[in-house]
């Protein structure tokens, strides 16, 4: 059949029409020297810092140093395979991890990748690990308490959502233990828990993961490790994409708490780096800029302001399209909503998704208890309070060995219920005056009366201090057995010490089956009335006539 030459030319101009040029170009950089998880590239002149480059045989790589005619990057996964003259690419993409309620029940590496087995992460969005933090404006002040379930802190360092209090002691004095606690006790209360687990042995790591799904907790917790067997940028790295993950849940109107386990094997993490990059050694041989590296990564814990927008009057419910276009972030505000919504003639509506936190519990490791550090000192300065764990109170059976001395929380009770306010007030300073006078009466061959007493009354609030791992205490149980350790009635001074800790065990079984109603009130008033006072007194009053000690 012949062709039309009309027909042909016409297709020919129709395809030419449609042709689109399209050329990919991505910048790539030659490896000049590559070791110890480091690699220097000749090239990419656009690269960005934070950036991901793509390097054969499957290996990351994270652009950390700018410099003049290279590039220094670190390296991730298989990088003993990366050699000079190998090519890495430029992706365009700022480091970022995935984010979302299906990281729950997961454990992940550094880069969000799972590392147990269970399959691909379908993450509902990513997140850039590196962001900046929210300003004052868009947050408010501590004021809702993290309950972590331990008497010694819930009491005396009362911890506040969006608050970050640091968790500091030597090695194997119970730091760790603080943080599952805290975790177990979350169920139930909405708020999310990250673990991050940085320079840990894996059987560690699975160790604490098995505990946290024995105790049903793991439903609400993604843990990220960073083993120590892995090289340093994944340590480094690793607290950083645990902020992200955390970070969607403050942003959305949610809770979460982050632990960062531990802090200064981070710090070290990015000395090696640091030095290999060859950047300037200053005290320790830690970098400039180990500060800043904690603080930017701290400074993200925050409790977020309530926003407003302007809707028309009227509006259905959920709707949330402002009429200007703006939100108005906090009181000041509110204040400014409020004049511009009757210039307008509108009404102002809360956004849902608003008031979110993120709870920071760092964890600094202190060689013979040495606070006065380098890193120590650095992330004291960054927190708002510390929880001091002294080993000599560990050794001698006192756990959690919580230092009521030098631990202290700067929002205070601020990040207390108001029951919890009353009993807790003269704990501190009885506990402080019980130390000095127990050191004093080390010397003395004979003691007053009225000292003896107050001796005989310091034991026997250590000992009711004391808890065992792995069952933390809900609210209404803390505030009946430090009301009773505290109160002018001296209900406890009659028993021998060693009798007091199954006290407390029968007594809650007591008023959980006899008195139900009062640790009800409690839980829900948050507060110890006259009235409800005088309950609890005749209640434990009724417990002791059935107590045999």
């Amino acid at each position: 059949m012949a062709l039309n030459i009309g027909e042909i030319s016409k297709v020919i101009r129709q395809q030419i029409e449609g042709f689109e040029k399209s050329v990919d170009i991505r910048e790539t950089g030659m490896v000049i020297s590559a070791g110890d998880g480091i690699a220097r590239l000749y090239g990419l002149q656009n690269a960005q810092a934070g950036e991901l480059l793509d390097f054969p045989h499957g290996v990351k790589g994270l652009v950390l140093n700018l410099e003049e005619d290279n590039v220094g990057v670190a390296l991730f996964g298989e990088v003993h395979k990366i050699k000079e003259g190998d090519v890495g690419r430029r992706t365009g993409k700022i480091a970022q991890v995935p984010a979302g309620r299906a990281l729950l029940g997961r454990v992940v590496n550094a880069l969000g990748e799972p590392i147990d087995g269970k399959g691909p992460i379908e993450a509902s969005e990513f997140r850039r690990i590196e962001l900046k933090a929210p300003g004052i404006i868009a947050r408010q002040p501590v004021k809702e308490p993290l309950q972590t379930g331990i008497k010694a802190i819930d009491a005396l360092t009362p911890i506040g959502r969006g608050q970050r209090e640091l968790i500091i002691g030597d090695r194997q004095t119970g730091k760790t233990a603080i943080i599952l606690d805290t975790i177990i006790n979350q169920k139930e209360t909405g708020v999310v828990c990250i673990y991050v687990a940085v320079g840990q042995k894996r059987s560690t790591v699975a160790q604490v993961v098995d505990l946290l799904e024995r105790n049903g907790a793991m439903d609400y917790t993604i843990v990220v490790a960073a083993t120590a067997s892995e090289l340093a940028p994944m340590l480094y790295l690793a607290p950083y994409a645990g902020c992200a993950m955390g970070e969607y849940y403050r942003d959305n109107g949610e809770h979460a708490v982050i632990f960062y386990d531990d802090l200064t094997k981070q710090a070290q993490a990015y000395r090696q780096l640091s030095l290999l990059l060859r950047r300037p050694p200053g005290r320790e041989a830690y970098p400039g800029d180990v500060f800043y590296a904690h603080s930017r990564l701290l400074e993200r814990a925050a409790k977020m302001a309530e926003e407003y927008v302007l809707v028309k009057q009227g509006a259905p419910a959920g709707d949330e399209t402002p009429v200007d276009g703006k939100r108005y972030a906090g009181p000041l505000g509110l204040h400014a909503a409020k004049d511009k919504a009757k210039e307008l003639g509108v009404e102002v509506r809360r956004i849902k998704k608003s008031g979110g936190s993120l709870t920071a519990l760092p964890v600094i490791e202190t060689q013979a208890g040495d606070v006065s550090a380098y890193i120590p000192t650095n992330v004291i300065s960054i927190t708002d309070g510390q929880i001091y764990l002294e080993p000599d109170l560990f050794y001698k059976g006192i756990r959690p060995a919580v230092n009521a001395g030098l631990s202290v929380s700067r929002v205070g009770g601020n990040a207390q219920v108001k029951a919890m306010k009353k009993v807790a007030g003269p704990l501190r300073l009885q506990i402080a005056q019980f130390r000095e006078l127990e050191a004093f009466a080390q010397f003395a061959s004979d003691l007053d009366p009225a000292t003896r007493r107050q001796l005989d009354r310091g034991y026997r609030l250590v000992e009711i201090m004391k808890q065992p791992q792995s069952k933390p205490l809900p609210i209404e149980k803390q505030i009946l057995i430090l009301f009773v350790a505290t109160a002018t009635e001296d209900f406890v001074m009659e028993y021998p010490t060693t009798a007091l800790r199954r006290f407390e065990i029968e007594m809650y079984d007591f008023m959980d089956n006899r008195h139900p109603e009062i640790m009800t009130e409690i839980k829900e008033k948050k507060d110890l009335g006259d009235e409800l006072r005088g309950k609890v007194v005749a209640a434990v009053n009724e417990f002791k006539g059935i107590f045999k000690a």
